[in-house]
């Protein structure tokens, strides 16, 4: 049996089923995703999404659907799915039998005498998916009919019935293109052997979208039928559908899936899937090496890129990887900061206050993991460490500058600067203005560390001006941060006010490889993000104990944002806790960090199939939320079993 699979019983229940998404990805960005049965329950799900260029790059829906209808003596049988106001229709997940994902995302269909086996293949490095029906058993002569559903649309809208849509496609070499509006680039939909097609169009009103319903968005779509395919097929017949934005050929099509389907790697291990949806957020893209931040929705940004590298290079070639994603990252990299966003569409580059600090942290693991020592990584990046020390230090960037005391004081009313980027009407939803804990626990960490390699790279230039700070920023940080009647670090700070909401960012002064706090006050810190922040799938962002405290995130955007940042709980924390920890108590704590990552195993089978979604509720039973796969949840995972391997 396959790690990941689902049975009959199961996939009968909507309930289920439904909850229950797929992902496969094309590494250039696009992809193809649905939930178990494929009845789309948000905007973002779709058989091919793939980003066009012409449309600054983003993420477009062609393919939204795909229905199979098998016929036999007269009579047709509906594979189908889709939720309409009140009811489903057609209920093809009755005829579900097995589900699997080791290689592709398989699915068999069982009516009367017929098993249909069917194979979606996302191709790398191409805007193109594939799907295989194989005819495993059929007593009788049997057609197979194929129903696609057009959107033309981005991702983050919906598409409305309206006259101007093309429903007159063209021939293509064994199958059809159509384009839907002139502005697109065409859908090629081809076989591997010849079918018959039937131009009949018909626009499907009102597909309904439960998930948009429940996040409070337009939830309502209509879809555009030009057609249907039809082709007969005999006893262990096998046929291969191509749908791409660009022209396949046809012939090939049968043998490309095969070897594309050996070249996969397996996914039958926990160990396997975290492997597998790591390298899934690789994307080749403008002739860059990327990180997706996360999938459907997320582009990329540096933040997420330096967070999500180390243990996402650890999936592969991890010498190759950093220095691929690095110097791709660097190309954003304007006026001694790192840009927040990825991208050659970007005009007017903005800045947030941790993002370039966290590039320190990235190299920290880069020489970890890798033979790469601290001369030869000051000789390659040494000159953009110092414009980064320096930027912050001249204060060129009022909104991020270090203060007199050394610590760094960041202060934007328009928009969040840290990682709690959630924005509503008036700015941030938790603001964090002035002196935030850890951006200062990294600055701390990118002096100290810049100090550590201009010392091998024997650079007493850099040393003369930066060696006494570290000292400084120390004495500061705890004057600053230490809330003394409790015992743990304040999350921000300003020149009247000292936030104590318990909050897990505090967790870095702990866990960087330099920290400003002795061990005494390390164990403390630890003690309180123990006994009131952790739970079983990640790191709470604020203390049930608070009455600002939001355990579930249900509802419109902004009460889900709200819960985001004030009591979800973010799985990528947990890499940095069990590293904190492990600097603490050493070999003593290994048992608690394996149960502790032992228990995100049974989320492979559940939200995102094969993943780990974006973030939980703070509440039991943790319910999965946001996105079905993050990436520096996956990279944190895997960062933290490879601290236990090195510690074992």
């Amino acid at each position: 049996m396959s790690y990941l699979s689902f049975k009959k019983d199961q996939l009968i229940n909507l309930e289920y089923s439904l909850s229950r998404e797929f992902l496969g990805t094309n590494r250039g960005g696009g992809y193809c995703s649905s939930t178990l049965v494929f009845c789309n329950t948000r905007k973002y799900h779709g058989l091919l999404v793939v980003p066009i260029e012409k449309f600054r790059g983003k993420n477009y829906v062609m393919l939204s659907s795909l229905d199979e209808t098998i016929i036999q003596h007269g009579r047709d049988f509906n594979f189908g799915v889709h939720k309409y106001e009140g009811t489903y229709e057609p209920r093809g997940h009755k005829y579900i039998v097995d589900i699997s994902y080791e290689k592709a995302f398989t699915v068999t269909y069982q009516v009367g005498g017929v098993l249909l086996k069917k194979e979606i293949l996302m191709m790398h490095n191409a805007p193109q998916v594939l799907v295989r029906y194989t005819l495993l058993e059929a007593h009788s002569a049997t057609k197979l009919r194929l129903n696609p559903l057009l959107a033309f649309r981005d991702i983050h809208s919906l598409s409305k019935q309206n006259p101007v849509a093309s429903t007159q496609p063209e021939a293509a070499d064994n199958g059809i293109r159509a384009r839907l509006y002139p502005e697109f680039p065409y859908l090629y939909m081809q076989f591997s052997k010849k079918v018959d097609f039937i131009n009949n169009a018909y626009w499907n009103n009102n597909i309904y979208y439960t998930k948009e319903k429940e996040r409070g968005y337009d939830y309502q779509e209509d879809l555009l039928s030009i057609g249907y395919f039809e082709v007969s097929l005999k006893k262990g017949e096998s046929i291969v559908f191509s749908a791409s934005i660009e022209e396949a050929e046809s012939k090939t099509l049968e043998k490309n899936f095969n070897k594309y389907l050996k070249e996969r790697t397996e996914r039958n291990s926990a160990q396997e899937c975290l492997q597998y949806s790591a390298a899934q957020f690789l994307i080749h893209k403008a002739g860059e090496t990327r990180i997706k931040a996360g999938y459907h929705w997320f582009d990329s940004n540096t933040r997420d890129t330096f967070i999500s590298l180390p243990g996402i290079a650890l999936s592969g070639n991890t010498a190759k990887i950093f220095d691929e994603v690095l110097t791709s990252a660097c190309k954003y990299f304007y006026e001694g900061l790192f840009a927040r966003d990825i991208s050659t569409h970007v005009t007017n580059p903005v800045f947030d206050a941790d993002t370039s600090l966290w590039f320190f942290w990235t190299l920290q693991q880069y020489e970890k993991e890798t033979n790469k020592t601290k001369k030869q990584l000051w000789k390659e990046y040494g000159e953009m460490l110092k414009a980064i020390l320096q930027t912050y230090r001249s204060r060129k960037h009022k909104t991020m500058c270090m203060d007199d005391n050394g610590l760094i004081w960041s202060d934007n009313l328009s928009r969040p600067l840290t990682w709690f980027d959630a924005e509503g009407n008036y700015g941030a939803i938790v603001p964090r203005n002035g002196y935030v804990v850890e951006v200062n626990a990294l600055w701390y960490n990118a002096v100290c560390y810049a100090i550590a390699m201009a010392e091998e790279a024997k650079d007493k230039a850099f040393l003369s001006e930066w060696a006494t700070l570290p000292a400084t920023i120390a004495e500061s940080f705890n004057q600053t941060f230490w809330y003394e009647a409790e015992s743990y670090l304040a999350d921000y700070a300003n020149h009247t006010h000292q936030n104590t909401e318990v909050r897990p960012n505090q967790l870095l002064a702990c866990a960087l490889n330099y920290s400003p706090l002795t061990e005494k006050r390390q164990r403390k810190v630890l003690k309180i993000i123990t006994q009131e922040l952790l739970t079983p799938r990640g790191l709470r962002t604020l203390s049930p104990e608070s009455p600002r405290y939001e355990g579930e995130g249900v509802g419109p955007v902004y009460v889900r944002d709200k819960a985001t940042f004030n009591g979800s709980a973010h799985p990528w924390l947990i890499g940095f806790y069990i590293e904190a920890n492990l600097k603490l108590y050493g070999d003593a704590y290994i048992p608690d960090a394996e149960s502790i990552l032992a228990d995100f195993e049974e989320e492979l089978n559940d939200h995102g199939v094969g993943c780990i979604s974006a973030i939980y509720d703070g509440n039991p039973p943790f319910q999965s939320r946001g996105c079905i796969s993050k990436a520096k949840n996956i990279s944190e995972i895997l960062r933290a079993q490879w601290l236990l391997k090195g510690n074992k």
